[in-house]
């Protein structure tokens, strides 16, 4: 026969993995809340958001510390046009002018674009292409 006294360990036990729960969907919320990017409407405010954001991506100390040991020699500009889609993916990185010859060095880099998230949204069936000149130093 159980006592009252053989279900309170169960009972603290309920509590507790109920409370861990709500705590969890508590935060999982308002992390995706902190998350959400801002949508831009604007074609001047995508190229601002866009030039800024691939700067600090050429800027950065993992492009930068990868570039130093592959590519240390390869300085110069490159002009492309970034094609922008609504999730703030690119949908394409083409190369229109350049003084950097190296074609691994310049793969390297349209990978890494290609790569990134940006940190906005365009509204539903939106697309922008963005003329940028990327300097390496």
């Amino acid at each position: 026969m159980l006592s009252i006294m053989n279900l309170i360990p169960c009972i603290k036990q309920c509590l507790l993995a109920f409370s861990l729960c709500l705590f969890t969907i508590t935060f999982s919320s308002t992390f995706a809340s902190a998350q959400k990017r801002v949508v831009l409407t604007e074609e001047e405010q995508v190229q601002e958001a866009v030039s800024k954001e691939v700067d600090e991506l050429f800027k950065s100390s993992d492009f930068l510390k990868k570039k130093n040991k592959k590519f240390s020699s390869v300085k110069g500009y490159m002009v492309v046009d970034i094609a922008v889609v609504q999730n703030g993916k690119l949908s394409s990185f083409f190369k229109v002018d350049s003084d950097i010859k190296n074609i691994d060095f310049i793969e390297y880099a349209a990978d890494i674009v290609m790569k990134h998230k940006f940190e906005f949204k365009l509204p539903k069936q939106q697309r922008y292409k963005i003329r940028q000149t990327i300097n390496i130093e």
